[in-house]
């Protein structure tokens, strides 16, 4: 399987100069571990705690454990032997001044958490890596966002129905880089996987094939403003039950909440969350979508689009080892702007649309915004999964989700 650069990779190498532990978490099959050994497979070895009989070992004995696999070492799937943070905390203690010692891998932050934020205390970074983004998927890797600095060279030529079959795949990297592999079987196995190996070890899920009712009620209100209330009555559960199966979702990294920015304008402004699903392929089969045509021509077009955009500023943010402060904004008249990027210093306002005829109308919200916010917001952009790059108004530019 060939290899796929990520933007992440720097990041990692930067980490592991100046901490003397690098946690990398993600959702499961996401690359971390391939990630890992094409960066550091000369300087570290390899160990995966999934066996069972090394999980064993590293429960019974971990002092010997760590005796026996030495620094430099990466450790994968932590989350099965969590008993041996405290011992790695004190190996580490012993020698702080020397980085890189431990490289740990983990899909389910609910499980790590604790013993992690109880044993880093200034000793590790923290990391997380998402399926592909689409600049990954196109080998440009570090590419930067319209925001951030040069533009990128206008896309050429149709990207239309390929974006869309794109979106269908979706960016775990196993799919990308074996384009004959078959994308329905291999999510319904990825979905399984997930419900049987991560779901199971949960305590908040009792009844798996509840759980994956609500799983498809999700992705069929993905993009949506999000009402527990509804959606428990709709499955015939408690709200309580919808927040903690929502909590494990949002740990095992398979969605993205987002919420909504604030500021006091004086202004009633809509608080009630959105959820994503962090890959767009993995909503299109949950939902039943198996064509490029049918995706972008029915009644979940839009949602697929805003769901990638999504996706693509997330990914991207933490990839480049950086919080990623995105919300979106609604207010209760109705106008909304789907991505707000926070940069700490500016607001980036970003719209979606699924046409690919951007037309003056598809600013206006966009510039609402900004006339609200004119001390921070800065240029906003509407993303259009066509191939036109053009100015709407002097501060809102219509950008190619390709070139995005």
């Amino acid at each position: 399987m060939k290899y796929i650069h990520r933007t992440l990779e720097p990041v990692i190498l930067r980490a592991a100069r100046h901490f003397p532990v690098v946690m990398l978490t993600g959702p499961r099959q996401s690359g971390k571990t391939t990630l890992l050994k094409y960066l550091l497979a000369k300087s570290h070895r390899y160990v995966s705690l999934e066996p069972p009989d090394i999980q064993s070992a590293a429960g019974s004995d971990p002092r010997g454990f760590l005796e026996l696999n030495p620094p430099p070492a990466i450790f994968d799937e932590i989350q099965y032997a969590p008993g041996l943070l405290p011992y790695i905390k004190e190996r580490v203690d012993a020698n702080r001044d020397r980085p890189g010692q431990y490289i740990l891998t983990g899909s389910q932050n609910l499980l790590l958490a604790q013993g992690v934020t109880e044993s880093r205390a200034g000793r590790a970074a923290i990391l997380r890596l998402f399926p592909l983004a689409y600049r990954e998927i196109s080998n440009k890797p570090q590419a930067p966002f319209p925001w951030e600095g040069r533009a990128r060279t206008a896309a050429r030529g149709p990207v239309y129905k390929p974006l869309w079959e794109s979106f269908l795949r979706g960016g775990y990297p196993e799919l990308v880089a074996n384009p004959e592999m078959d994308r329905n079987l291999w999510h319904a196995s990825y979905v399984q996987t997930y419900l049987e190996r991560d779901v199971r070890s949960l305590r908040q899920v009792g009844d798996l094939s509840q759980f994956q009712s609500f799983l498809r009620a999700l992705a069929a209100r993905s993009a949506q403003l999000f009402n527990l209330s509804e959606t428990a009555r709709d499955l015939g559960v408690a709200v309580n039950t919808i927040k903690a199966w929502l909590s494990v979702l949002e740990a095992t990294y398979q969605v993205i909440i987002l919420r909504p920015y604030f500021a006091n304008l004086g202004k009633r402004i809509v608080k009630t969350p959105k959820v994503y699903f962090s890959d767009v392929g993995i909503l299109c089969y949950l939902v039943g979508l198996r064509d490029p045509e049918h995706a972008m021509a029915g009644p979940m077009g839009g949602i697929l689009m805003e769901t990638a955009v999504v996706n693509e500023v997330f990914r991207t943010l933490n990839h480049q080892g950086k919080e990623s402060q995105v919300y979106f904004w609604r207010t209760s008249a109705g106008v909304e702007v789907d991505l707000i990027v926070d940069t700490g210093a500016t607001l980036i306002p970003i719209e979606v649309k699924q046409s690919t005829t951007p037309t003056r109308r598809m600013a206006r919200s966009v510039e609402v915004f900004r006339k609200d916010f004119a001390k921070k917001a800065q240029r906003g952009y509407v993303v259009h999964p066509g191939d036109t790059r053009l100015p709407l108004s002097p501060d809102v530019w219509a950008w190619p989700f390709a070139e995005f």
